[in-house]
């Protein structure tokens, strides 16, 4: 048996819905993809520019027919073909990095998956790649932080590391906001799906980010969600917050969990208090002593649109829908394609994605046209030879810039329903 066949055989045995349910044993079942000592870096750390890897070839397979695709869902799938051709390990459900993703780019990969599974007639298989991710995922899976010294986290948890979990990979913190995202695609995937382990692991992040509320009477603006659950951590952010919101709403819906509903108008009305500025925008982060940056972020604006947009679902209260629409309008005016370019493509799928979906709702129709937009140029201007796309300075193509056009593509081509 080679290695890649026992990494396969091992990776497999994991079970992709069981270790989802974060429960002991699935962790268990995550860290022994691979018991052979890690090849991390010891300061390994987040990083939006992957390290270009060299993927292994893989062996030449009688190419299926192709569907008679066109426009958005056509280069959709060129995308993600692209995605999964270049940063996907051979026999792994993991994709490159040092020597793996991080869990950042890695849910995104997820997102775009799911999102492709929610095109209408792709005429494409997609329950392998989704098993595949549910089983990758696995690996990042970690209960309780062993290992590391006492008093270094402030929540211990089951969630997700932001980097593979031991003994494969170094582990560490787990992230509020990846998390959110990671979640967020888990309840996707349920609604596809509709098995039940999916969406325990989907409430097993949300009790992970109810219980990092911060409480403190010290904090200024008191309230709010860290970036991570490191103990140095101080910020608390707009993208870990409005992120959980969705997600707690997300999963209102699903159960009738009345606690889901109330985290969620108390994690909304917060960053209104604490982080929005006058001109209907908000701010990134607030320090403890209530230093505000005020960076304008086009994915923080988009989540809070979609907060609002699925309070007022949930709730029927007009002043959430006007206010999101407040904000819409002034993100459309301030986030021109120049803006928008020069944030990372991930900043932008979560802006294109929220303010669809408000839009879904209002029947206003920018922000499908801006995304259509976006897409276009990219295709024109960044895009590579074998359908890879490049961000940054100098451009470069990454992971995470692959899946969010993948995603922007895919939710132009899918029904608004899907995209939560």
């Amino acid at each position: 048996m080679t290695p890649v066949q026992r990494h396969r055989r091992l990776i497999t045995a994991v079970g992709a819905i069981v270790a989802l349910a974060c429960s002991p044993a699935a962790a268990q079942a995550a860290r022994s993809v691979n018991a052979h000592p890690s090849p991390y870096p010891a300061a390994a750390t987040r990083s939006l520019v992957l390290p270009r890897a060299r993927v292994a070839a893989k062996k030449t397979a009688k190419k299926p027919r192709k569907p008679a695709l066109k426009g958005n869902p056509a280069r959709a799938l060129l995308a993600f073909e692209a995605m999964r051709q270049r940063y996907q390990i051979t026999g792994s459900p993991l994709y490159i990095g040092e020597p793996f993703s991080y869990l950042w780019p890695y849910s995104q990969a997820l997102a775009a998956t799911v999102t492709m599974a929610n095109i209408p007639k792709l005429g494409v298989p997609l329950g392998g790649q989704l098993h595949e991710r549910i089983v990758g995922l696995a690996a990042y899976l970690d209960t309780d932080n062993s290992g590391e010294p006492e008093g270094v986290y402030t929540s211990t948890l089951a969630a997700f590391d932001g980097t593979v979990a031991p003994p494969t990979g170094p582990g560490g913190l787990k992230y509020y906001d990846d998390n959110d995202w990671v979640a967020l695609e888990l309840v996707r995937l349920y609604k596809l799906e509709h098995k039940q382990p999916v969406l325990a692991s989907a409430e097993a992040i949300m009790r992970f980010e109810m219980a990092g509320w911060q409480t403190s009477p010290g904090l200024a603006c008191p309230g709010g969600l860290p970036f991570s659950n490191g103990a140095q951590n101080t910020e608390r952010n707009t993208v870990t917050t409005a992120p959980a919101a969705e997600l707690a709403l997300q999963l209102y819906k699903l159960t009738g969990n009345a606690q889901y509903l109330e985290f969620a108008e108390q994690a909304y009305e917060w960053v209104r208090n604490c982080l929005l500025q006058p001109n209907e925008m908000y701010s990134d982060h607030i320090s403890p002593t209530g230093v505000v940056e005020p960076m304008l972020w086009s994915y923080n604006q988009g989540s809070m649109i979609g907060a609002g947009t699925m309070l007022y679902q949930a709730t029927h209260n007009g002043v959430y829908l006007y206010q999101a629409r407040r904000t819409a309008a002034a993100s459309l005016a301030y986030f021109t394609l120049e803006r928008l370019n020069s944030e990372t493509p991930f900043f932008p799928a979560v802006y294109f994605r929220n303010l669809m979906y408000l839009d879904s709702v209002t029947h206003d129709p920018p922000g499908p046209r801006l995304a259509q937009a976006y897409v276009n140029y990219a295709w024109a201007h960044l895009r590579l030879s074998g359908d890879l796309f490049v961000s940054g300075s100098p451009p470069s193509p990454q992971l995470l810039v692959q899946a969010a056009i993948t995603q922007i593509y895919g939710l132009l081509s899918s029904p608004p329903s899907t995209y939560f």
